[in-house]
């Protein structure tokens, strides 16, 4: 067996820089929220494969489909022959989105497709080709998803120009004094600036931001933005691929808003943890694509296909929804109760179990990325495994699978308590 420092040597050779690793350790083996890697050694996992894991590592009803499908067969490519699982999970898909009228679903592979396929759908439904995204957003690595990203280092640097007719506007942040206010004059001034209403096609946001620091969307500016889609005629796309699944404690972020999106993208723990995005929305603005215009060679994997109709039913049978909402509280308590010990936290904030605390220099209101660094570091050591991410690299979120069990929970608890005040 190969140690974790031979690994890590072939890795240097082997791989570009490009593709950041946050662990100089190697997976061995995974099960619901532990990992162990190649020399034993037990991490709690609370990255979750950057939130694909809602349902855990190897959930046995996930496996078990994927299993199945297996033994029945791998790949056809969908637009070649068809088979049921792909429209089944489209129906349901469609049954269970907070989107106005009938629905229709695409399946393609990663977050990133799903976007650039969105932005396609919306472009072909209006005849304009304008987007409005928003600072701190993340919505991909590819040209268009890195364009639509609202943070440069290190997603955009090098790799310019983006692609054109993108704009953004400020997002939401009062902790960064952005208030709604500011956000939606600030589309009111890009419409008199830079492009007319009138040619944009979509305006695309995040509910919760992820990589952007998990600021939740306030109820009154997902209005604003609502009233201003429909007045201009602009569509409103909402980018479910962090926020899907019962992360926050609704199957969907957007039902905890009055409005309803006209498409939507999804992908990470929609198939536990196997490659598969969708769009789903208005069945007429799905349609607008001529035939050919959507798809892919992988898009709608048979195997994958089998693992997200499980994890629909794990989501329902296991109570996640509820589940992520008390997690969530508990771990809201638990970061609150240690302000007086770290006077650098900042904020406490989330929605179910989508929660993030934000870092800033003791006693001021300057972003402390340093910190923030500093305990994922020495939570690593003690074998939790945390994500950093927010424009200022000064948050930490957690993303633990919500089948975590309770007295898994409670040890990444203490550690992070451990780690905070190391």
């Amino acid at each position: 067996m190969s140690s974790n420092a031979d690994l890590h040597a072939r890795r240097l050779a082997a791989t570009p820089r490009g593709v950041g690793v946050l662990g100089d350790f190697f997976v061995e083996r995974a099960e619901n929220s532990l990992l162990w890697d190649a020399e034993g050694r037990r991490f709690i996992d609370f990255a979750a494969g950057i939130a694909v894991l809602n349902t855990g590592h190897r959930h046995p009803k996930i496996t078990a489909a994927v299993a199945a499908q297996l033994d029945a067969f791998s790949h056809t490519c969908y637009q070649v022959v068809p088979y049921e699982g792909y429209v089944k999970l489209a129906e349901t898909l469609n049954g269970i989105v907070p989107i106005d009228g009938a629905r229709k679903t695409a399946f393609f592979t990663t977050g990133a497709e799903a976007v650039e396929n969105a932005i396609k759908i919306a472009r072909a439904a209006t005849g304009r080709s304008g987007v409005i995204a928003f600072s701190g957003a993340f919505h991909g690595r590819t040209m268009m998803g890195m364009a639509l990203t609202g943070k440069v280092n290190p997603y955009k640097l090098n790799f310019g120009p983006m692609p054109a007719d993108v704009y953004h506007a400020p997002y939401p942040i009062p902790l960064h004094g952005v208030s709604v206010d500011d956000s939606l004059k600030a589309l009111q001034t890009l419409f008199k600036a830079d492009i007319d209403p009138k040619r944009v096609a979509a305006i695309i946001l995040e509910p919760v931001q992820g990589e952007g620091g998990f600021y939740v969307a306030p109820k009154e500016f997902m209005a604003g933005l609502r009233r201003i889609c429909d007045e201009h005629g602009i569509l409103l796309i909402a980018d479910e691929i962090q926020t899907g699944f019962a992360r926050t404690g609704k199957t969907f972020a957007m039902e905890h808003y009055d409005v309803k999106p006209d498409l939507m993208t999804m992908a990470k723990s929609l198939a536990g943890g196997f490659p598969l995005s969708a769009v789903t929305g208005r069945a007429e603005l799905m349609d607008a694509p001529a035939p050919g215009g959507l798809g892919g060679t992988y898009a709608g994997s048979p195997l994958a296909i089998a693992a997200a109709l499980a994890v629909l039913e794990v989501i329902e049978e296991e109570k996640l929804n509820e589940r992520a909402d008390r997690l969530g509280a508990a771990l809201k308590e638990k970061l609150n109760s240690l302000k007086g010990a770290v006077p650098q936290i900042a904020d406490v904030r989330g929605l179910g179990f989508m929660v993030a605390v934000e870092f800033n220099k003791a006693g001021g209101d300057e972003p402390d990325a340093d910190f923030a660094k500093k305990v994922q570091v020495e939570a690593l050591k003690r074998g939790l495994i945390l994500l950093t991410c927010g424009v200022y690299s000064n948050v930490i979120r957690f993303l633990a699978p919500l089948t975590i069990d309770d007295a898994t929970f409670a040890e990444a608890l203490d550690v992070l308590e451990a780690a905070l005040k190391a």
